[in-house]
């Protein structure tokens, strides 16, 4: 073997370490990309280089090399979906649960920048995985071919295993296993990542089992007659990606404060009355039909597992109760663009989707309509002659990303079919310029977030004007991503609208008066507010033992996702 020889093995065989090194340190939250992870020691690495060394390129060899491979890939793979997520929803990825956050995900992005970008995405997603299956491929291919000579191969082995042991104790020590008696000189995070999926994993299975006997234990099951005490419209209306970095949040509050102010003295004028509070959703960043369902099933719904099984469990929703005590059931939902076949196990009788809401303007991206065209139909509905009440669940999306371009507001009565607004449609810069600037998503949501508000309280004080206002609860459906939001706690405010007589009969739901609730507050799981609802107006002869159930929500800790 030539000098030239020795060098290029040697490099090759360099090369092919780092990259494993990259690999085996690659983080899986925003937060800790910095330069400093470039120290870590990755204690998997010297085990699996003295591995191959030990085992050669023989049978055992390239069994190893193919563990490794499909490791790799499957744990590199994970790490980069937790940095997307925690980006996006604040949270790690669920390997499980969160599969149907990828179509979902898609669809978002091609709304908002076009269909190209969303297969770009998509194939992007899958070149990125061959590409890493042929870069581990090579590396544990150069050290496999490299195997030491005979002689020296069990010394290497035992080695190889030393090795693997102390990565073994790092990763029970981090989980709270034991305590080794000298720290490690480095940290087995790939494989941690690994162990703690696969914990996850089992968790979210057993909490699937307890979710089932959860769902079965309904106080209000068999109960009839229940809501007797509204004898109005009553309205769900949730406001997209409303959180508590409204009322709190430096960047935010000062504007979004002083919308509620001045829509507090407007709901005054019109001889409403208001109380507020804030709820905890079982989501962040993204998924609102997660707290749509946690909030109509009064279960915790904090992914898609737990959303196909809610609607599965047969449990009475609060549309389907509504529906019972008269009221026609109704999802007024702009933002649903392909056939809904939850709308029947949620209890809708009708829905009101995109394609059957009637706009002739211009989509805003995503966005397929603004909230003031959305909440005119809504009006349209509702000023109808000889029908029953109304029990309705309104998603406004005006406010969802990419936040530009905005609706101008117009006239109400000018509305018409939505081609007013194609002017507005038209104006400000597209989404792909809009977001190569955080701080400029973070005013443009600000204005669009804005607008929505603005948009939903202006509705809720014209509908004072009304024989009899209906009863509306408007709410957040989650806290914007917290790199929008600044702030990663999963609230969100929610706002009890009517009149004096049926808002009072909320006294006791610990929220306070008017639209800003001050910090003392408690938040409220979102998942006691069906229960809540119904104990509040229900008769009290309608709940009898059901109604002990509802009694303390305020008080009762939060359920939460077990995982």
């Amino acid at each position: 073997m030539t000098g030239r020889t020795i060098a290029r093995r040697g490099i090759a065989l360099a090369l092919a370490a780092l990259v494993l090194d990259l690999l085996l340190i690659l983080p899986n939250h925003p937060g800790a990309m910095t330069p400093g992870a470039l120290r870590l020691i990755p204690l998997e690495l010297p085990a699996i280089l003295l591995g191959f060394l030990a085992l050669g390129p023989g049978r055992a060899g390239r069994i190893l090399r193919v563990l490794v491979v499909g490791a790799l890939v499957v744990l590199v793979t994970l790490k980069v979906a937790d940095l997307v997520t925690q980006v996006a929803l604040s949270r790690s990825f669920n390997p499980v649960a969160d599969w149907p956050l990828i179509p979902a995900g898609l669809n978002v992005l091609a709304g908002s920048l076009g269909t190209l970008a969303a297969v770009g995405a998509a194939v992007a997603g899958i070149a990125a995985v061959v590409a890493l299956t042929g870069l581990a491929t090579w590396t544990t291919g150069v050290w496999m071919r490299s195997g030491a000579a005979r002689p020296v191969r069990p010394v290497l082995g035992a080695a190889a295993l030393a090795a693997a042991g102390v990565a073994v104790g790092e990763v029970g020590e981090a989980r709270g296993l034991w305590r080794l008696p000298a720290e490690p000189p480095g940290a087995a995070f790939t494989a941690r990542t690994g162990v703690e999926k696969v914990a996850l994993g089992r968790r979210t299975v057993a909490a699937m089992r307890d979710f089932a006997v959860q769902a079965r234990d309904d106080a209000v099951a068999g109960r009839e007659g229940l809501l007797d005490a509204i004898d109005t419209d009553l309205l769900v209306i949730f406001v997209e990606s409303y959180g508590r970095a409204s009322l709190d949040g430096a960047t935010y509050a000062p504007t979004h404060r002083a919308t509620l102010g001045r829509a507090e003295e407007a709901l005054d004028a019109a001889g409403l009355a208001s109380r507020s509070g804030l709820l905890v959703a079982p989501t962040s960043g993204g998924q609102s039909w997660l707290s749509h369902t946690t909030l109509a099933t009064g279960l915790w719904v904090p992914d898609q597992m737990r959303h196909v099984a809610a609607l599965r469990t047969g449990r009475r929703t609060l549309w389907q109760i509504a529906g019972g005590a008269g009221f026609r059931s109704l999802a007024v939902m702009p933002g649903i663009t392909m056939p809904w076949p939850e709308a029947r196990a949620l209890g809708f009788e009708e829905t009101r989707v995109a394609a059957s809401l009637g706009y002739r303007g211009e989509p805003f991206d995503w966005v397929t309509m603004p909230d003031q065209y959305t909440l005119r139909q809504l009006e349209h509905i509702l000023d109808g002659a000889d029908r029953a009440p109304v029990a309705a669940q309104v998603a406004l999306i005006s406010s969802h990303a990419p936040w530009t371009p905005i609706a101008e507001p117009v006239d109400w009565q000018a509305v018409g079919d939505g081609s007013i607004f194609d002017g507005s449609r038209r104006a400000g810069d597209a989404p792909a310029v809009v977001w190569r600037d955080r701080d400029r998503v973070r005013e443009q949501y600000r204005l669009a977030l804005d607008y929505a508000l603005s948009t939903v309280f202006e509705f809720a004080a014209r509908r004072g004007e009304a024989a009899r206002p209906p009863l509306i609860l408007i709410l957040g459906d989650h806290q914007a991503a917290g790199w929008i939001a600044e702030d990663t706690r999963p609230h969100v405010p929610a706002h009890l609208i009517g009149s004096p007589d049926l808002v009072a009969r909320a006294s006791d739901w610990g929220w306070e008066a008017g639209l800003l609730p001050g910090p003392a507050v408690d938040p409220l799981p979102m998942d006691r507010m069906r229960d809540l609802i119904l104990r509040t107006f229900s008769s009290p002869d309608r709940l009898a033992d059901a109604r002990a159930a509802g009694a303390d929500a305020a008080a009762a800790p939060r359920k939460g996702p077990t995982e």
